[in-house]
């Protein structure tokens, strides 16, 4: 019997999601819901098989669905997740968990003792790379760990181009990093000084250096922005994570392709190179699937919680950065020039999906 679901929330993620669903043999996708009529046209193109919904009451109704996987706007998913946990569906969500701090942390206590599956797609805990990195820091090989270095900028979305009620940059795309930092350090943040710029002189910083300690001493440094040559002619990125311990380092590199894995240990050496994976999605639907058919959580799963403590972070260090000087750089005509630029991209980086046949 296969698992079914209700997709809710038909942009960009949720395509992402209907496509994983779709080549994972455990899972039906019974509802595709979107308020948007374009998008509804689009899931009957994709999924003829699913029923094409406006309003996702009829999915916490029907009691042969399982699992909700939660794809629309922060601003809906505490409600959505109110009404799964009366329902008694399982249940993916994209993250944020909910539109403020406050919002999410009621979403960690409905939850907490909750007899279903619950998770949030904190995709980077789901990579090859970055377990693989993790699984040879437990060796030993490259002695205490003690400095996490990570980047990761892009052109990425622009200001005002898909943020809404997930936050600024290094909030959206930020937390990620956040709550991959302190899934390596195995512990919690204990000080931070966060810089930022506010690019283009738009009101909110668009990049962002934050560093800081952990609890266990573990020291960190996270660099996160969407600014990166967002008008030049060959656009590229630069992402890594360098950890470094007392006896040896690793390191990872990608160019959204591949990802590069270099260990250096005290006896060994070994350079690794696989497909990036994308958001991994089809990692943490499998380990849902795993979960829900064993009934047992696989702990790999991250918790509402993870998700809650990474975002709160983030707000933190972005008010952080609002606390000292936070220049501002360029002007709104070279915005307005970024943002005309991708309306128009075919090939670029964090592009909103257009409403064509293509997931």
């Amino acid at each position: 019997m296969k698992i079914k679901v209700g997709l809710i929330g038909f942009g960009r993620m949720g395509r992402f999601y209907l496509q994983e669903f779709q080549k994972n043999d455990r899972f039906e996708v019974a509802y595709i819901c979107d308020p948007m009529e374009s998008s509804r046209e689009l899931a009957h193109k994709l999924s003829p098989e699913s029923k094409i919904i406006s309003e996702s009451d009829p999915i916490f109704e029907d009691t042969e669905v399982q699992l909700v996987a939660l794809c629309a706007l922060a601003n809906s998913r505490k409600g959505q997740i109110e009404k799964a946990v009366k329902a008694g569906k399982h249940i993916i969500s994209e993250k944020p968990i909910a539109d403020t701090v406050e919002r999410e942390w009621d979403v960690v206590d409905l939850v907490d003792g909750y007899d279903k599956m619950t998770t949030v797609n904190l995709y980077l805990r789901n990579s090859w790379y970055h377990n693989t990195l993790r699984d040879f820091i437990k060796t030993g090989e490259i002695g205490e760990l003690a400095i996490l270095r990570i980047c990761h900028m892009t052109p990425g979305l622009a200001p005002g181009e898909g943020h809404e009620y997930e936050g600024p940059a290094f909030h959206d795309c930020g937390m990620h990093y956040v709550d991959i930092a302190r899934w390596y350090a195995g512990c919690e943040y204990k000080t931070w000084h966060a810089q930022g710029v506010n690019m283009w002189n738009y009101k909110d910083p668009w990049w962002i250096q934050c560093h800081g300690t952990f609890e266990n001493g573990v020291v960190f440094d996270i660099t996160q922005g969407f600014v990166y040559g967002q008008l030049a002619k060959d656009q590229i990125h630069n992402s890594y994570i360098d950890i470094i311990g007392t006896k040896g380092v690793c390191h990872m590199t990608h160019d959204f392709k591949t990802a590069h894995v270099s260990l250096h240990g005290v006896t060994r050496t070994e350079e690794i190179e696989k497909p990036f994976g994308g958001k991994n999605i089809d990692r943490l639907v499998e380990l849902m699937g795993e979960s829900i058919e064993s009934g047992k959580r696989s702990p790999a799963l991250p918790e509402m919680r993870d998700s809650a403590i990474a975002s709160e972070y983030a707000w933190t260090f972005l008010e952080d950065a609002h606390k000292h000087e936070l220049p501002s750089i360029g002007n709104l005509r070279e915005l307005e020039q970024i943002r005309e630029r991708r309306r128009h991209m075919k090939n670029g980086y964090g592009l909103l999906p257009h409403l064509t046949g293509d997931y």
